[in-house]
């Protein structure tokens, strides 16, 4: 019987099939550090790995019996795959639950930066009846009629561009390669150059994956680009901005404002960041419902039986 090691607590209601098929270890009240695996590894066939535990080269190397790594994530920027695939270890993700929750959270990124929603909030909780409501106080933008930019035209970026059509914006997109004509008109976007993206776009949203080309792939220079009444929104991954270029853009006026669910440096932003009020700030939880993070444990769980089974698809990382 295949041995399966999970590295995260999680609802156990996700994974029933899986314990009911196979010898399964879970943490109990906690997630297993990593010393701790790496001194369990070398019995597992299966590993479990949440979207921040390292499967590097160590972990990979003190694994003998290691054939599948199941990542609890749709990215996998916290595991080598090419030392993985080098090994003949299969690495599988799981994109097709996050992609809903993640677009709904970049939108509401979006409107809530641009009708200044949480500072509102924020303004009337702290300064009750001594805060400024009259017609001409807390103007926002209006993201119908804009332009939003979005980097990164995957599952996520797609469902973003429908959401932002429903709320009559226009669309233009930057990708690694073009869409076919046939789906850019149905998703009614058009690609241009990363340049004219960054120049024309009221707001941009990076939906890209993490990866050595995608690093700081919003920088100071990017930001210049970039209108004066811009908003950045990054529900992707962290070091795809340079946080630092960030904190001055919005110091200097360089662009209006952010919507960061993510931040470069871990789950906390610069301190910075904390004292604007043109940023809304989130942490991490894009896919942060009860409903989504048991359908993820479960398609962690069919990637791990269709790997072994092969009696259903498993959703294979391929590259890098």
């Amino acid at each position: 019987m295949a041995k399966i090691l999970v590295t995260y607590d999680m609802f156990r209601e996700g994974f029933t099939e899986l314990e009911s098929n196979y010898d399964v270890t879970f943490p109990e009240g906690r997630d297993f550090t990593y010393e701790e695996v790496l001194e369990m590894i070398p019995e597992y066939d299966v590993l479990c790995s949440m979207f921040d535990f390292p499967v590097n080269k160590e972990l990979v190397d003190h694994a003998p019996n290691l054939k599948l790594v199941a990542n609890y994530a749709v990215g996998y920027n916290n595991i080598d795959v090419a030392y993985c695939l080098e090994k003949g270890i299969t690495v599988a993700n799981t994109p097709d639950p996050v992609t809903a929750p993640t677009a709904n959270l970049a939108l509401g990124l979006m409107i809530d930066t641009a009708r200044r929603i949480t500072e509102c909030d924020r303004k009337l909780r702290t300064l009750g009846k001594e805060m400024k409501v009259g017609v001409l106080e807390n103007l926002g933008v209006n993201i119908t009629g804009q332009t939003l930019g979005i980097i990164g035209m995957g599952r996520i970026g797609k469902a973003l561009a429908k959401r932002a059509n429903a709320f009559g914006m226009e669309v233009v997109y930057h990708n690694r390669r073009p869409l076919y004509v046939e789906e850019e008109t149905k998703l009614n976007v058009m690609y241009v150059s990363k340049e004219e993206l960054l120049a024309k776009s009221d707001f941009v949203s990076l939906n890209a994956p993490y990866t050595p080309d995608t690093y700081h792939i919003i920088g100071e220079a990017e930001l210049k680009q970039m209108k004066p009444s811009a908003i950045l929104i990054n529900t992707a991954r962290g070091p795809l901005v340079d946080e630092h270029a960030l904190v001055k853009a919005l110091q200097d006026g360089t662009i209006h404002g952010a919507g960061l669910d993510v931040f470069e440096f871990g789950d906390y932003p610069l301190p910075e960041l904390l004292e604007m009020e043109n940023v809304v700030l989130t942490p991490h939880i894009g896919t942060q419902t009860m409903d989504v993070r048991i359908v993820m444990a479960r398609t962690v769980c069919n990637n791990v039986i269709g790997f072994l089974e092969g009696d259903r698809p498993v959703s294979r990382v391929m590259r890098p």
